[in-house]
């Protein structure tokens, strides 16, 4: 009997140890399942509106007098020629489960509206919006001299990175999505690159230490274009060093206090603080075209200029060297996006339909925040047909 007292006495023991790591690690549990339940179909909208409740996060305040917008409504136009020929918009926006819809046009809103029971006052993730935020404070560290110039190598910056697969790479590699680094970005695979990152995040690691672990090479930098989100976060880390300063309290005081925001925004961070700046940014959608409308009048706001004279011209201009696979239609820059036939357009772009399209001709920045879980679903030709829509809004 006694080897039944010792097998009883250590399940004992196991269940006490399984009951006191269940206590000391039970945020990064709860987290963990927060991410793995954050995409159900039941939770998607309500969690895009909500991460600050999932994942560790840091302020961005805002501060100054709240810039207004005009209003001048106008109607949206019904259809619109997308890949396959004549579409509803309106079921379009339906299909794709968006969040909201803002256009302004020359400063004044034409059209807003909020869907699948969200309000105006919702911080919205931006998934990976949030880095062509980042390019913008890239550029203000360049402005300063605090990054003296975009061809140094990233370990100027980032020490850490030594001896991995980017030691050798530049920023402007980095900005340009052409760092060289192999990194499966399939948001489907659980066992993907970006998806061992997410409980990276939610686990309580270093993305820093994620970043620096990499090794893996699918070719030279500055070879070819890939999208590599990770690229993103190695930027914020160049910036963090640049600054000596956290990318949240830098982008407070260089571009949330200037451009009139109406509310407080945060960055999902890891366990160290560290901003999840390849698209942790949380914002109301308003903010997000304010953002646009800095960018469409060249980094000015209000007669001051918050971004370096030539920045906006130089970050969203095709630079990227071409990308690896054969006949993909979009172009990029300093992480941002550029459309084919491109006729004074730009866009940010986040997974699961996050835009702002910036129209300069047509003087139209719009913001769409979707929760579409069909994202991948036909994704050139999704994309190509959101781009179709914009262009029927803002050229009608």
């Amino acid at each position: 009997m006694r080897w039944v007292k010792r097998i009883g006495a250590v399940i004992g023991a196991l269940a006490l140890v399984a009951i006191v790591a269940g206590l000391i690690y039970r945020e990064e549990i709860e987290r963990l399942y927060r991410v793995n339940t954050l995409f159900d179909e039941d939770r998607i909208v309500s969690n895009f509106s909500n991460m600050e409740t999932m994942f560790l996060s840091a302020p961005i305040p805002r501060s100054g007098p709240v810039w207004e917008f005009g209003e001048a409504p106008a109607p949206l136009p019904e259809t619109f020629v997308g890949v396959d020929g004549e579409q509803s918009l309106e079921a379009y926006l339906e299909a794709s489960a968006t969040t909201s819809l803002i256009v302004v046009r020359n400063g004044q809103i034409e059209f807003e509206d909020y869907y699948l029971g969200t309000e105006p006052e919702d911080l919205r993730i931006s998934w990976s919006v949030a880095k062509s935020f980042l390019s913008a404070l890239i550029g203000v560290a360049v402005g300063e001299g605090a990054i003296s110039s975009l061809d140094d190598p990233l370990t100027k910056y980032a020490p850490s990175l030594a001896g991995s697969g980017y030691d050798g790479a530049t920023i402007r590699n980095v900005a340009n999505m052409a760092s060289g680094v192999a990194f499966n970005e399939d948001y489907l695979d659980y066992n993907s690159d970006i998806n061992k990152m997410g409980r990276e995040l939610a686990l309580g690691g270093s993305l820093d230490e994620f970043s620096a672990s990499i090794t893996a090479m699918a070719g030279a930098p500055g070879e070819a274009w890939r999208y590599v989100s990770i690229d993103t976060h190695v930027l914020g880390m160049v910036l963090r060093g640049a600054t000596g300063a956290s990318v949240a309290d830098y982008m407070a005081e260089k571009l949330w206090s200037k451009i009139g925001v109406e509310a407080d925004a945060y960055y999902l961070t890891d366990a160290e603080g560290a901003a999840f700046v390849l698209g942790g940014l949380n914002i109301r959608s308003r903010d997000y075209a304010r953002f646009g409308r800095l960018i469409l009048n060249d980094g000015v706001w209000e007669g001051e200029r918050i971004l370096p004279e030539g920045w906006v011209e130089e970050s969203t201009a095709i630079s990227a060297p071409p990308p690896a696979a054969a006949g993909y239609p979009f172009r990029y820059g300093y992480q941002w996006w550029t459309p084919p036939d491109a006729d004074e357009e730009v866009f940010a772009i986040g997974v699961y339909g996050q835009w702002i399209w910036i129209d300069r001709k047509a003087n139209v920045v719009i913001v769409r925040t979707s929760a579409n879980r069909n994202f991948r679903a036909n994704s050139s030709q999704s994309r190509l047909d959101s781009i179709a829509m914009y262009r029927a809004i803002a050229r009608p």
